[in-house]
């Protein structure tokens, strides 16, 4: 996913030689008007990148990145052009984590708003506790996707596991794929034309194949 650049310029933090630490220290101290732009290099799995950070600035990361990754932000726009860990887009507020690899477990956890997006595979427990926002798996996600989720909506392009939606309160989740089996208070309905058409659109304007069949898993009581 490309992000603009062309408005401010372009601020090159070396990671591997400061540490998560100072590098979020620097992030947090830079003027959005003037360096709207980061590109992160050498990460090396480091965790908590981004954290708490509330700017609207756009960060690349150049590789792949630890658990963690923008827990608790607001406004800011990531692509990581590898792999996540765990928890990508925890508590996220407003903004956009854009992932080209695959990420770990419980991506989007507690998500407010926003979107999370990993064009590949999902560990478990994708998108628990998320309120709002949306999580897009462009793979396979894992155990228990949408574990207690009160809002929101997951669309899992490949397959989901196990009990999916398991305890699911609100929200909705989107399968393309197979449902390995659905979690306690969970049920499965057929989208309407309205609903494909809001996931065509959205998926399309990431770059992925939006499809027509899905399965819509809600709540099953309220």
């Amino acid at each position: 996913m490309s992000l603009n650049t062309e408005k401010t310029k372009t601020v090159n933090i070396d990671v591997k030689e400061l540490g998560s630490r100072e590098v979020n220290k620097r992030l947090k101290s830079l003027d959005e008007t003037k360096s709207g732009h980061v590109e992160l290099s050498n990460p090396e799995s480091n965790h908590f990148l981004a954290a708490g950070l509330r700017k609207e600035i756009e960060i690349e990361i150049k590789g792949s990145i630890g658990y963690y990754l923008g827990t608790c932000m607001d406004g800011p726009r990531i692509n990581v052009s590898g792999n996540a860990g765990w928890y990508p887009g925890d508590n996220l507020t407003s903004g956009r984590i854009n992932i080209e690899g695959s990420a770990g477990d419980g991506a989007g956890q507690g998500l407010y708003g926003g979107q999370v997006i990993v064009k590949g595979n999902c560990g478990s427990r994708t998108g628990q506790l998320m309120k709002g926002g949306t999580v897009i798996v462009g793979g396979n996600s894992g155990f228990m996707t949408g574990l207690y989720a009160f809002g929101g909506r997951i669309i899992v392009l490949g397959n989901a596991g196990e009990m999916t939606g398991e305890s699911i309160l609100g929200g909705t989740i989107f399968v393309k794929g197979e449902v390995a089996s659905l979690g306690k208070n969970a049920s499965s309905e057929e989208p309407d034309s309205r609903e494909i058409k809001e996931i065509g659109e959205m998926l399309d304007s990431y770059g992925f194949e939006p499809g027509e069949n899905y399965s819509k898993i809600v709540p099953a009581s309220d």
